[in-house]
């Protein structure tokens, strides 16, 4: 093509390596833009920034590298177009040729324009958004008017201000290849990729089989929430990845935000997943059409991926492996995931009063998976699903018009396989509407043919015109029931399936008993241990139902004469289960803690913004961290946040005991807040700064430390307070009258901790990546931005022993450990009325 005349002029294709581009395969239409940047030693070492639009890769030559920090205003020199194709290139270019050198393949991913393309190259101002594995967020291309006689081809390339900005490039610490894993010298020297590769690149799914009651043997069988969206499997080596759909079709171009967080999970580790890409509804319940709505408006409610399984780990076949353990490995490797990569947590046994729950609460079902079973492929019976509904798949074999929907879709046909023959099960019309119709229309197009595909086709009905097609496509239907000649009766349709072979597509047949009803009596809620929203809202409902409207401060203990204990008029389930191990604490310890410290808490933790940490499986399960408010849950009130989209969020904050009693009845062990309240929200009056050491430093260097960024404040004139983190560091806490900015309250923040690292460049850093550590304590300042937040003081840590951030004085610095204070400690230092922080709300002082 034209645009690649220059690039095709400048290189000798018969000597250097790099693509020639006429064989380029245009990508899909409705495919993300591709992005790439390469790190480049030709004569002179640069960084070479692809963008993908119009056929080609829109370049420019970075000298210096791109930067993290807004202030650093890098030269971008525009070159000449390069071929799709070049952006997996890497490797050498021979000298003598045109920028001969190495080059390695430094990031890869995706790019949003903001706007019209074309129109701001043309203006010298490209705004655009980047998901790549090393450089994200927004950033901008500005055009520089050339003095005379200079060529017109420099731009400059600088950071925006949002949530990825830092104080330096933060580039320096990537020095391999994003793809192989490769440095520099590696890839001069034809070294082979740094990958370890799995030992099976295709693989054919698990099925559940459909049921009307759970197993008699409950106890050997684990249930899970039945997710409503596209099955995935997901193969990972080093930096490369696909999603693939049952039917072998790849779908990562379609969920990239989860592909790139996949691969930020797996960091370089070789990884097959088995999972569910779902997208869920206001309530936080799994939503098929809205999955559909995504892929049609990708700009719309990001998906998530549901990881229910691990099928390799870093080379190996796990499939023969016990399922718990297969899920206890899968839970390790997504401990630290994004939002948008959930580990699918399960319960043991309870099969009923899991699906009971899950109809309750508007799920689909629940699935339920032997314990001990490997994982075979296609329907074993290891895995049964119980439904709240009839729903399920369909092969469409035609589709009819009327006089009144003349150029629309009345109804499809539908069939399902017996013994290898598509049986015709019945019509659907409810349900499609003309944005249905329309990408209906277009899947027929091709797919025609002039006899019905079922064994046992419909009768013409009057008025009617009906069109046959080849049973290719998948419809997914919900229907009231079965009618006595195998016909369905209510149906409605839900959207296409295009992650199903049409061939696997078998009726459904729980057998001849009735799917047992949710009781209305029932409120206990097993299924509180999934991380999904949904979930979320379960365990919410159960807290509601049980919990009484007292707001009383008395702590109150009772026993029902069933059993059931009540605190502070909330009901709690499962007491006796175990959440800390070594020494063991229960559910019911964790309560009574909790309800005991809720008033020396609540002066400090009330009234502000929340974010908690759930265990519904103990601290030493999958933990997720939440920060919305699930429903109607006893003593929690919501606030409407304004984010920096513009949008609203809500949020949640408690001021009374039974609300933190409340929370910690849905298993949450962790309490954090944020540096405000909830009246006087944007400005912030707590700052906290958290000492976090370095791997090997001692606890004379964290003290020292603490000391001298106390010394630093005392010098302004700022009192301040000590507690323990419960983990490695101390905090060190500093009262405000509510005056200042977020903006201001986080700049004062970076820069004592700035001053520190100046001061003191051997001791300390304010760099937030660990590679600025080696040895040194970083102050982190980070928590004192809006929407940051820090651990309150008299919570528990989500850790091995149960330990508690605990307020101390500064005479015991040296004597208590940040990891010290267990439960029991701190329960009686309270029995004492020791107040350390006896004054902290009596301290007025200004950032003014």
């Amino acid at each position: 093509m034209a645009r690649l005349d220059e690039y095709e002029r400048k290189r000798n294709f018969e000597r250097t390596a790099e693509p020639a581009g006429d064989a380029t395969e245009p990508p899909a239409a409705d495919a993300p833009l591709r992005y790439a940047m390469q790190h480049h030693w030709a004569s002179r070492e640069h960084y070479d920034l692809r963008l993908e639009w119009d056929g080609v890769l829109l370049s420019w030559a970075i000298p210096k590298g791109p930067s993290y920090n807004p202030h650093d205003k890098r030269l971008a020199v525009h070159v000449e177009d390069h071929p799709l194709d070049y952006r997996t290139f890497e490797g050498t270019i021979p000298k003598g040729e045109y920028g001969g050198g190495t080059v390695m393949l430094w990031d890869e991913g995706t790019w949003e324009p903001h706007g019209a393309v074309d129109k701001a190259l043309a203006a010298g101002e490209l705004k655009f958004t980047l998901h790549g594995r090393r450089l994200k967020g927004d950033w901008v291309l500005v055009h520089i008017k050339p003095r005379r006689g200079e060529k017109d081809d420099n731009w400059l390339l600088i950071k925006e201000r949002d949530e990825f900005v830092q104080d330096d490039a933060g580039i320096s610490q990537f020095d391999t290849s994003v793809v192989s894993g490769r440095t520099r010298d590696e890839i001069t020297a034809g070294d082979d990729e740094h990958v370890a590769r799995n030992p099976f690149d295709q693989v054919d799914v698990e099925l559940a089989k459909l049921v009307s009651e759970a197993p008699a043997d409950d106890a050997a069988w684990l249930y899970e929430v039945k997710y409503d969206g596209y099955r995935i499997v997901a193969f990972l080596e080093g930096n490369e990845m696909r999603l693939m759909t049952r039917n072998g079709n790849n779908y990562t171009d379609h969920f990239p935000t989860v592909a790139s967080s996949l691969l930020d999970v797996a960091a370089g580790r070789a990884l097959v997943l088995d999972g569910e890409v779902v997208v869920t509804d206001e309530d936080g319940r799994s939503d098929f059409q809205a999955l559909q709505g995504f892929l049609k408006h990708p700009e719309g409610k990001q998906p998530v991926y549901m990881v229910f399984d691990l099928l390799a780990l870093d080379g190996e076949d796990v499939r023969a492996r016990p399922l718990v353990e297969r899920k206890r490995l899968l839970a390790d490797v997504l401990a630290s995931a994004p939002d948008d990569v959930r580990f699918s947590t399960h319960v043991e046994g309870r099969g009923e009063d899991s699906f009971h729950a899950a109809c309750k609460l508007g799920l689909e079902g629940v699935v339920g998976k032997r314990s001990a079973s490997a994982y075979r492929g296609g329907r074993s019976g290891d895995w049964i699903k119980l439904k709240c509904d009839h729903r399920q798949e369909f092969v469409v074999g035609g589709w009819t018009r009327t006089a009144k929907k003349p150029g629309g879709v009345s109804a499809l046909l539908l069939g399902a396989y017996e013994d290898g023959a598509l049986v015709y099960v019945g019509r659907v019309g409810s349900g499609i509407g003309e944005d249905d119709a329309r990408e209906l229309l277009t899947q027929f197009a091709g797919l025609e043919r002039s006899k019905p595909p079922f064994a046992n086709p419909p009768r013409a009905r009057s008025g009617e015109e009906a069109h046959w097609v080849e049973p290719a496509l998948v419809a997914e239907v919900r229907f009231a029931e079965w009618t006595d000649d195998g016909q369905l009766r209510h149906p409605s349709y839900q959207g296409l399936r295009i992650d199903k072979d049409p061939h696997d597509v078998r009726r459904e047949d729980a057998g001849d008993a009735e799917q047992p009803l949710p009781p209305a009596e029932r409120t206990e809620n097993p299924l509180s241990t999934s991380t999904t929203a949904a979930a979320s809202a379960a365990s919410a409902a159960t807290s509601s139902a049980a919990a009484s409207s007292s707001s009383s401060r008395s702590h109150a203990t009772k026993r029902r004469g069933s059993g059931e204990l009540v605190i502070d008029g909330v009901t709690i389930t499962s007491p006796e289960k175990l959440l800390f191990e070594d020494p063991d604490i229960t559910k019911e310890d964790v309560v009574r803690y909790y309800a005991q410290v809720a008033d020396a808490m609540l002066p400090y933790a009330g009234g502000r913004i929340l974010s908690i940490v759930r265990c519904p499986r103990g601290a030493g399960s999958a933990c997720f961290f939440k920060k919305h408010p699930g429903q109607h849950e006893a003593g929690i009130h919501t606030i409407d946040v304004t984010g920096s989209d513009g949008e609203d969020d809500k949020y949640f904050y408690v001021d009374d005991a039974v609300g933190i009693v409340s929370e910690a009845q849905m298993d949450t062990l962790e309490f954090h807040l944020w540096g405000s309240r909830v009246e006087t929200l944007e400005q912030p009056d707590m700052m906290v700064f958290d000492l976090d050491p370095d791997k090997g430093l001692g606890l004379d260097q964290v003290r020292r430390g603490v000391r001298d960024l106390k010394g630093i404040l005392d010098d302004l004139g700022l009192a301040t307070f000590l507690k323990t983190s419960g983990g490695k560091g101390y905090h060190v806490v500093v009262p405000f009258r509510p005056e200042a900015s977020w903006d201001a309250f986080h700049d004062f923040a970076r820069r004592i901790a700035q001053v520190m690292a100046e001061k003191w460049p051997d001791r300390y850093t304010s760099n937030v990546r660990l590679a600025k550590r080696n040895g040194k304590i970083f102050i982190d300042w980070m928590r004192n931005g809006r929407g940051a937040t820090s651990i309150a003081p008299y919570s528990l840590r989500a850790r091995t022993g149960a330990r508690v951030s605990l307020p101390l004085s500064w005479d015991e610095l040296d004597s208590v450990a940040p990891d010290a204070i267990t439960m029991e400690d701190a329960l009686a230092r309270l029995a004492r009325s020791d107040n350390p922080w006896a004054g902290y709300f009596d301290v007025e002082q200004s950032l003014q």
